[in-house]
């Protein structure tokens, strides 16, 4: 199992409230925690602990040897991990009282990479057969443009999402996991049954995965369809579930697992990333699924 994830990396901030502050307004928070994150890299994280060999390609601020360590902690190597003169990314993620977040990004380093260092690493590890990438880097086209022309399986992440993405060739995509609201986004329909018939016809041959909160995961590829409910859990921190799904789902798949039963592996894995706080640090291993 070998798999090139081109995406972010940001330091977390997360602040638990008993709900979201409105304008104007300002308040004292019950719980903070600063942790590794970033689409990318907790996709990597989720990956690696569900047993995947990982490659993550990305940029953090020249110097930021905190960034560094928990890189290293997570079992997530630096070898691609470039610095530069711009700050790491960062996030500033409220968590409510049920578990619900709200998120201020700032992209930093993140936004630094260049077509050249994508095409970097595709040379240098020309045997890993899946190239995953999100929606918080700069070089998204460019990642889904060389690695489909290099004859890889492209999975994407459109979060965050916003509707020029769907200028992107989205038919030469592996597989695609978005949530409800990027579906409609990707396919200009704002009914989900006429959206999720239109990107099925535009991307017949594309695994889609829609992730549905609390009502689980459904897929489609061709004529197929598969609905899997979520796990029973008590939510107490929601950040990074779907980061969860989409590396564990991909993991399944990579070692070689159908669809339907890989779905299952995804939805298990985030019943657990929700039931903790944090983002990464919440992700599970693998022998917490058994």
């Amino acid at each position: 199992m070998a798999i090139i994830n081109i995406g972010s990396i940001n330091v977390d901030h997360s602040y638990q409230l008993k709900r979201f502050l409105q304008p104007g307004e300002t308040a004292s928070c019950e719980h903070y925690l600063r942790g590794l994150g970033g689409k990318g890299m907790n996709q990597s994280i989720a990956l690696q602990r569900a047993g995947a060999e990982v490659v993550h390609l990305g940029a953090i601020g020249r110097d930021d040897s905190w960034v560094r360590a928990a890189i290293t902690a997570a079992g997530i190597s630096l070898l691609d991990v470039f610095e530069t003169g711009a700050d790491t990314g960062h996030a500033i993620i409220q968590i409510d009282a049920q578990g619900e977040n709200c998120i201020l990004l700032y992209q930093g380093a993140n936004h630094a990479l260049a077509e050249a260092d994508v095409a970097g690493v595709l040379q240098r590890y020309p045997d890993h057969g899946w190239v995953l990438t999100q929606n918080e880097t700069n070089v998204v086209a460019q990642t889904i443009h060389l690695a489909a022309a290099a004859g890889r399986k492209v999975a994407f992440n459109p979060a965050p999402c916003d509707p020029a993405l769907a200028q992107l060739p989205l038919e030469r995509l592996a597989l695609l996991l978005v949530n409800e609201v990027e579906v409609c986004q990707l396919s200009g329909e704002s009914d989900l049954t006429a959206a999720y018939a239109a990107l099925r016809q535009r991307c017949p041959d594309t695994l889609v995965v829609v992730t549905l909160g609390a009502e689980g995961l459904w897929a489609a590829q061709g004529t197929q369809q598969w609905q899997v409910p979520s796990y029973p859990t008590q939510v107490v921190d929601t950040t990074g579930a779907g980061d969860t799904i989409t590396g564990y789902l991909l993991a399944g798949l990579d070692e070689g697992m159908a669809v339907e039963p890989a779905l299952h592996l995804a939805a298990k894995a985030a019943a657990i990333t929700v039931s903790r706080r944090g983002a990464a640090a919440s992700i599970p291993q693998r022998s917490e699924l058994s």
